[in-house]
């Protein structure tokens, strides 16, 4: 009866482990799967992403050695989002037309560098006391360079590409 009540104290305790690891697992309802690169990812970010950017999807994160970075798709626009390593929010960019740009940067781009192409504007968004900024990437013939533009703000050169 000992060899009995052994045995089946194990298979008592093997079940009960293995249910734990199956609740455990499941915990999220199978809502959402793990993202790509996430397991490298803080605890901190992790949690302040999926707060802040709820409904997210196509979620790759990518840790470097000075920051978190998570590009995602947010009700069918693309973003990208940046934190420190401790998981502080840093900001978040998304690429965005011309037009988007406030009216008098616009007229400057137009007046200054109209024998440049625009290859493409991002916004940047933060939490700081400048929270918006563009930065405008002008191409002419073989020479890159790149704007900084704010609201209230002129265009100042930010870096030469090529």
């Amino acid at each position: 009866m000992d060899l009995k009540f052994k045995t089946m104290k194990k298979l008592f305790i093997t079940a009960a482990i293995a249910t734990m690891f199956s609740v455990t697992a499941f915990a999220d309802g199978g809502k959402k799967a793990k993202a790509e690169g996430e397991k490298n990812v803080s605890y901190t970010a992790l949690n302040k992403f999926s707060a802040e950017f709820e409904n997210a999807s196509n979620v790759v994160w990518t840790v470097t050695p000075n920051t978190q970075k998570v590009e995602f798709v947010l009700e069918g626009a693309k973003f990208t989002a940046f934190y420190d390593l401790d998981g502080e929010y840093l900001g978040r960019t998304q690429e965005v037309s011309v037009l988007l740009l406030p009216e008098p940067n616009r007229k400057e781009l137009a007046a200054k560098y109209a024998d440049y192409t625009v290859s493409h504007v991002i916004q940047y968004e933060n939490k700081s006391a400048e929270p918006l900024v563009y930065f405008v990437d002008l191409v002419k013939a073989g020479k890159e360079v790149v704007l900084k533009a704010a609201p209230n703000e002129g265009l100042s050169f930010f870096q030469t590409i090529k």
